[in-house]
């Protein structure tokens, strides 16, 4: 079965959606002051950093779903003007999982569709083929992949069995013993059709949730192709405090950069940072040292010797 889809010209046909609602009560104390995607990475929140993904492939209609702290999403992002798209904003009033939040979407698309779980900073190459895939005969959805090596990683995705011709038969959800190294990483082309799998979707026993792999399942037990792409190089998860630490360290490195300052912080005479990441009006105090930090947004650093922690609201978290 292959549902209608057209993505003649510049991506014009094809909406974005970034899933940007969750609490992140794992990540706290940061996701106390701020909703986790919008916690930066370098000089810019991760959501933007997607949103620049997006726009890169030629999207320019991106809808947003927000939740815990949602206003400050719209309060930093706007109508995406700054961004060169346009941003719109639909509220996930209860959190009941991905399928539950995709669902809300319903009445707001009606074309095909690239979704984003808005709390992955994700390393791609060709993500564009994501889009070639899906404009093939029978193919009516495209799910990221990436060969997982790291069998606990495996374990908190889902895997995704392929037949002989590329389609994907099954996805497991958190599988207690994978049976495969294909890893989904959250990223996924869909088209609209997928809707009438998610309403026909059931909670979960494990989290009492709707899990979008049932719904993957059920469309394509329906008859719809699945296919999965390649293009994931690596999908950085930012679910606990030491993880805002290491991907912008690992970001800072991957743009080459020893350390990086934004161009708004101050560094005061007598202060030094190493391998360290101060964000937008961001100080270091005079007499603070500091070695693989990260600063956030308008935080004051006080002297001393700090090692491994993220500065936010006010506090020195340890991430060692």
């Amino acid at each position: 079965m292959t549902a209608s889809k057209d993505l003649a010209g510049p991506r014009g046909d094809l909406q974005g959606v970034i899933l940007a609602a969750g609490q992140g009560t794992r990540i706290r104390p940061f996701s106390d002051s701020y909703p986790k995607p919008l916690l930066p990475i370098l000089d810019r929140p991760l959501l933007v950093w997607q949103i620049e993904a997006m726009r890169a492939l030629g999207i320019r209609d991106i809808l947003i779903v927000i939740g815990h702290l949602g206003h400050r999403i719209v309060q930093s992002l706007g109508n995406g003007e700054a961004f060169g798209v346009n941003l719109r904003y639909v509220e996930q009033e209860q959190r009941l999982g991905i399928a539950h939040a995709v669902g809300q979407l319903e009445k707001h698309v009606q074309q095909p569709f690239l979704l984003f779980l808005g709390d992955i900073f994700f390393e791609t190459e060709n993500l564009s083929g994501m889009l070639d895939l899906f404009a093939r005969e029978g193919v009516d959805a495209v799910l990221a992949t990436k060969i997982e090596e790291d069998l606990e990683a495996i374990k908190r995705n889902f895997t995704v069995a392929i037949d002989e011709r590329g389609f994907v038969r099954r996805v497991i959800e958190k599988p207690r013993h994978p049976r495969t190294k294909l890893k989904g990483c959250g990223l996924y082309l869909f088209d609209s059709a997928i809707f009438d799998a998610i309403r026909r979707t059931p909670r979960t026993a494990l989290r009492d949730e709707y899990e979008i792999t049932d719904a993957i399942q059920i469309f394509i037990e329906d008859g719809y192709g699945v296919v999965a792409a390649p293009v994931v190089q690596r999908d950085l998860n930012l679910s606990h405090p030491a993880d805002l630490l290491e991907l912008n360290l690992h970001v800072m490195v991957r743009e080459g950069h020893g350390k990086f300052a934004a161009a708004t912080a101050t560094v005061e005479a007598g202060a030094r940072y190493e391998r360290s990441v101060l964000m937008h009006g961001a100080r270091l105090c005079a007499g603070a040292d500091l070695d693989e930090c990260v600063v956030l947004p308008g935080e004051v650093v006080p002297a001393g010797e700090w090692r491994r922690v993220v500065f936010a609201s006010g506090q020195a978290v340890d991430c060692s």
